[in-house]
């Protein structure tokens, strides 16, 4: 079976899981995205290790494994999502340590947290693409009208963080300001907020 090559194009809120999130993998050269599923914290941790400038004052598990695998010589070829039941992804992360490669199990999002630390590739089979991937119009005032319905998996999918009351929460904050604000929030371990916040930053800055 061929292994088609995926990115992250972001992280929404799910609308049909409370208190889930919805990691969005685009295909690399196609137009179909792969929504899956996840938990806040695997989000946050995803989201952090996107947003390169957000440190955690303490490592986060993912943060953890990527020091233990570097201590140890190990090093993260690449993760396939390489199983699709009952809605459920099952994924593969591919290690190597001196020329031994070993095939671990692991949670998609698990996975996929230390697929970004170690900037290894991600990829899926065509056949769970076929099955599982859609494509989420993102501005419905925008071409087709029909591709809005995409079998109920997600509607009006938002960056993570990005909920408009909480980015104009912080809209009449300064430059100055933000910066004090994302390092109490850092602190604080509160990474959501870290990551509205920079959001915020990168607004005013660009």
């Amino acid at each position: 079976m061929s292994l088609v090559k995926l990115t992250i194009k972001g992280i929404s809120y799910s609308q049909t899981q409370n208190g889930a999130y919805a990691l969005i993998l685009n295909e690399v050269d196609g137009d179909r995205k792969l929504p899956i599923v996840i938990g806040a914290f695997e989000a946050q941790s995803i989201a952090i290790a996107l947003e390169k400038e957000i440190k955690p004052p303490r490592p986060l598990t993912h943060d953890l494994f990527k020091t233990f695998a570097d201590k140890y010589d190990i090093v993260i070829k690449q993760v396939i999502i390489h199983k699709l039941v009952d809605g459920v992804f099952y994924s593969s992360i591919i290690c190597e340590r001196e020329g031994i490669e070993e095939i671990i199990d692991a949670r998609t999002s698990d996975a996929i947290a230390l697929a970004l630390r170690f900037n290894a590739p991600i990829f899926t089979y065509k056949n769970i693409l076929d099955k599982a991937g859609v494509f989420l119009n993102l501005n419905p005032t925008e071409g087709n009208p029909d591709d809005t319905n995409n079998d109920n998996i997600l509607t009006e999918p938002e960056t993570f963080g990005d909920d408009s009351d909480d980015t104009n929460a912080y809209s009449k904050n300064t430059l100055e300001e933000l910066h004090m604000l994302l390092d109490e929030a850092i602190q604080n371990e509160d990474y959501e907020k870290a990551a509205i916040i920079k959001e915020e930053i990168d607004k005013k800055e660009s």
